[in-house]
């Protein structure tokens, strides 16, 4: 009997102690952190963190990364993020604010315009002279299509030019990580390639206003380019590269027809965009001219190292055992 009774009292001695602690613990924290799922509680902690910080940094704006000045007008404001990110304020030589996101000072340059712009591969072995023929082959449509438009001509070549080295800077890096091995800088050198011939399609974007129809036409090739350049390069990377090789001296020629059309004065010799003012550090009152000469001498470059590549897989080699052109515009 004892016992019982005992048991009893301890019993409800500990709920009451219990209703106690549950009003204090309450009362002296907020209800907002503890009012929790018991699925998903560490993500609610994360966004209420998130949301905290976002309110004390952005006070005075919106939550759209806007905000309103006193004259009414509105200013671009920061990404507010919990995760921290932030970008980097990056300034000019002279001090002023640098404007581009899709590269940085340190990735611009000067174009070698001495390079030799004569240089010719003769086919001699099969695989050379059908690549040789492919590009030639299509020269005929593109002159067909686009006629004396030289500025869309030349974005609808930027568009397919931008390809090829993707595609092997792809599959070098794939390759690497299934053998454990180094690629010799070529990973590196191809997606340099491509992202200046993504250069040359912004700057020309700037100058020549696509048509719904070229755009259209622009997502057919390069579809089409992708997967047959694809399938090329995993057959033979030396046909690949040997017909980027030809692909890049006929976009020579192309440049050069755009530079006789400006200097006749049948293409209006306008201001040099301000993009291309940048990244290729031209004075600031360059012209389209100017921007044509630096952009047929990226062409140039680009012909060399993809002759160089092939000749590299004739004579035996992987591309690994040569060090690869890294920066070489």
């Amino acid at each position: 009997m004892m016992t019982t009774l005992l048991r009893r009292s301890l019993l409800d001695a500990s709920k009451q102690a219990t209703s106690i602690n549950g009003i204090l613990f309450h009362q002296l924290a907020p209800a907002k952190y503890f009012r929790v799922p018991a699925v998903g509680g560490l993500r609610d902690f994360s966004k209420m963190t998130f949301e905290k910080k976002k309110t004390s940094e952005e006070e005075e704006g919106s939550g759209d990364g806007v905000k309103v000045n006193d004259q009414g007008n509105k200013e671009e404001q920061l990404i507010v993020s919990y995760w921290g990110v932030k970008p980097m304020k990056i300034t000019k030589e002279d001090g002023t604010e640098w404007k581009w996101s899709c590269f940085r000072p340190w990735e611009t340059y000067k174009a070698d315009l001495t390079i030799d712009l004569k240089k010719h591969h003769v086919p001699s072995t099969l695989p050379d002279k059908f690549a040789y023929w492919t590009v030639k082959s299509l020269r005929w449509p593109t002159d067909l299509f686009f006629q004396r438009r030289y500025g869309c001509r030349a974005m609808m070549l930027e568009t397919v030019a931008a390809v090829p080295g993707m595609v092997g800077g792809m599959l070098m890096h794939f390759k690497s990580l299934r053998r454990f091995e180094q690629s010799g800088g070529w990973i590196k050198a191809l997606l340099e390639e491509a992202e200046n011939e993504r250069m040359h399609l912004m700057t020309f974007m700037e100058v020549a206003k696509p048509k719904w129809y070229e755009r259209a036409l622009v997502i057919s090739v390069q579809g089409v380019f992708f997967n047959a350049y694809l399938i090329g390069y995993i057959i033979s990377p030396k046909f690949a590269h040997r017909m980027v090789g030809y692909l890049e001296e006929e976009a020579i020629h192309s440049y050069t027809e755009f530079l006789k059309e400006l200097d006749n004065g049948n293409i209006e010799n306008v201001p040099a965009p301000a993009i291309a003012v940048d990244y290729w550090r031209l004075e600031a009152d360059a012209t389209l001219r100017d921007v044509v000469m630096v952009v047929r001498a990226d062409e140039a470059h680009h012909r060399d190292i993809n002759h160089y590549a092939s000749d590299i897989h004739y004579q035996g080699h992987e591309l690994k055992e040569a060090p690869a052109p890294i920066g070489y515009h």
